[in-house]
């Protein structure tokens, strides 16, 4: 059964996440009060409307509270998503998820209900940092503020080790959840593993931990 999605804001942020879901084979109603937005989306959402997400009677019309979840992408008009918010928590939208403009706007979001809460730019920018300051981080997702998942590429210290003669449970508080070996992906590897030049670990810790593993093997 196909899950069904709402976008609210067409702008870049909510724009890409329009177009992946539908490329997913997801429902998607795409809402924007910008007619020309809406248009360039009518051909990849299920459904493209033109509305004002800030008019509670407009979202029942639209029947959002039967969505299982709503994605609030309303760009620089803090009060508009702050609005929007609070609409679908009291109509009862099974989950929302925001985008913030700033600290302060994510928690006024958690206050009033938001279930996630995203910082597009923020974190992209912490991503390209982790990525610049060490060419073995090949990737790195935010789980929370202190804990998050880094795709690490196995270098000459690590490369020929097993995970439990490499002992980094232990030493640094992380644990690999999976390693990457060409198109094959093992994921909970047992202790005994031999970690290959190529490799690319997954690594899910807290981040003062993966940064102290960072300085010291790669």
């Amino acid at each position: 059964m196909k899950r069904e999605f709402a976008v609210i804001g067409l702008g870049r942020f909510g724009g890409s996440i329009c177009e992946e879901l539908s490329q997913q084979g997801m429902q998607v109603m795409a809402i924007d009060s910008d007619e020309e937005r809406v248009n360039k989306f009518s051909s990849i959402a299920s459904h493209a409307v033109v509305a004002d997400a800030t008019d509670e009677l407009v979202l029942k019309s639209l029947g959002i509270r039967n969505f299982d979840h709503v994605i609030v992408a309303i760009g620089d008009d803090i009060q508009a998503s702050i609005l929007a918010t609070l609409i679908l928590k009291d109509l009862g939208v099974n989950k929302i998820t925001a985008k913030a403009q700033n600290d302060y706007h994510e928690k006024v979001l958690r206050k009033i209900g938001a279930d996630n809460v995203v910082h597009p730019e923020r974190d992209m920018g912490r991503r390209i940092a982790h990525n610049i300051i060490s060419k073995n981080v090949l990737d790195y997702l935010e789980l929370s503020d202190e804990h998050s998942i880094v795709e690490i590429a196995v270098n000459e210290k690590l490369g020929g080790k097993t995970i439990i003669g490499m002992n980094i449970r232990a030493k640094y508080g992380i644990n690999i959840v999976a390693i990457k070996r060409g198109n094959e992906i093992i994921v909970s590897p047992q202790a005994d593993e031999l970690i290959k030049i190529g490799d690319v670990l997954i690594v899910i810790g807290a981040d003062s931990d993966i940064n102290r593993f960072e300085k010291k093997v790669l």
